[in-house]
């Protein structure tokens, strides 16, 4: 009788395997690392195999990341990389109201403003964070739980396949708030959805429902996650049963208004929401991964992160600098503006400055304080 490859396994394999990682133990406030078993796609589970769930556990401001979660997570997708028994990463965030919302604007505002030599060492550790995902030797999938915004937005591009729960929105902040979206964003949306929307996200900052990024191409699947009286509903707030508008525009995903907008928030307002069917799917799909040749699998993910890879390592060193440059003026304010501001005017007077600078007028102090929201202002 032939030996069972758990028999070949167990006589051939070295007396002591060598440890890849960098860090034995990874224990960063706001980032939990959780080993999960593996399951085929009909749900058993596989003894001795694991998928690694890699969550940003900060809530109180929408799992954004700070300068110790980005060390957490460079360190864990290191670690899920040269685990053996690791299958998959997911990538998620705790709760279900964000995935990632971006750097964490208060430790921007409060530490990083105004200090450009500093915020060139933070993104130096946000570029390695980037391109510990797009180096993973295990496929990454981004289980988008709620908001997928600004730099939340761009780590999860760098995922290899996103799964989202429907009432999710996605999209970028930077001009909006201070910043450009030059780490990954400029670089992965021409590839993953072409030059107009690129362009549309990235300079607007308009956010796009999940319907509607999945119309786009840049989701791999969508679930519902509202229930009402005890069923699963599809988001209430956009247009989900028809792919066409009157004029042949695209309808599906786009924002409802009017009557049917006030309905659609009565209906969020008396549900519940349930991430079940996310969980499910993020599970089937580890669990298709699952059955593959593994270094194959790896290759494949190689030779198809390529495009993201190339164009990430061609502009990232230029855009570090100019961000932390950019802590002095824009950046500095915006994300100022955002810490300070009165919770329904996060944005500074735009025309004003605008106006300003077409005097002439340099950065100085008194400039950056005049843009400031002020609550009664």
């Amino acid at each position: 009788m032939a030996e069972t490859p758990l028999a070949v396994a167990a006589r051939t394999k070295p007396a002591t395997l060598a440890s890849h990682t960098l860090a034995e133990e990874i224990s960063f406030p706001g980032l939990r690392v959780e080993t999960r078993p593996a399951r085929l796609p009909d749900g058993r589970i596989v003894e001795g195999l694991n998928n690694i769930w890699i969550i940003l556990d900060n809530q109180s401001q929408l799992n954004s990341y700070t300068t110790a979660m980005v060390k957490g997570v460079i360190l864990a997708f290191r670690a899920a990389s040269a685990a053996r028994d690791v299958v998959a990463v997911v990538f998620t965030g705790s709760g279900d109201r964000a995935f990632c919302t971006g750097g964490n604007t208060k430790e921007y505002a409060e530490y990083y403003a105004g200090n450009p030599q500093e915020y060139r060492q933070y993104m130096r550790l946000f570029n390695d964070m980037v391109s510990a995902i797009l180096g993973c030797d295990k496929p990454v999938v981004c289980r988008i739980n709620g908001m997928r915004i600004g730099g939340g937005q761009e780590i999860g591009m760098a995922c290899d396949f996103s799964i989202a729960q429907d009432l999710a929105r996605l999209g970028q902040a930077g001009p909006k708030h201070g910043s450009a979206a030059i780490g990954g964003a400029t670089d992965f949306l021409p590839l993953m959805i072409g030059m107009e929307r690129a362009l549309e996200s990235g300079t607007l900052c308009e956010h796009w429902s999940a319907h509607k990024a999945y119309r786009f191409g840049m989701l791999h699947d969508i679930v519902p996650a509202l229930k009402v009286d005890g069923n699963f509903v599809p988001n209430p707030l956009v247009i989900t049963d028809r792919l066409l508008d009157e004029w042949g525009r695209f309808a599906l995903g786009e924002p409802k208004t009017g009557a049917a907008l006030d309905e659609g928030k009565r209906m969020l307002a008396r549900g519940t929401i349930d991430l079940s069917l996310l969980d499910e799917k993020v599970d089937a799909l580890c669990g298709k991964l699952l059955l593959t040749f593994p270094e194959c699998l790896t290759k494949s993910l190689e030779e198809l992160r390529k495009p993201k890879i190339e164009a990430w390592n061609r502009n990232k060193e230029d855009s570090r600098a100019w961000l932390a440059l950019n802590m002095l003026a824009e950046a500095r304010t915006g994300f100022r503006a955002f810490n300070e501001g009165p919770r329904e005017q996060r944005e500074i007077d735009f025309v004003s400055l605008r106006l300003a600078l077409a005097q002439g007028a340099p950065w100085t102090e008194a400039l950056v304080e005049s843009l400031i929201p002020r609550a009664g202002a």
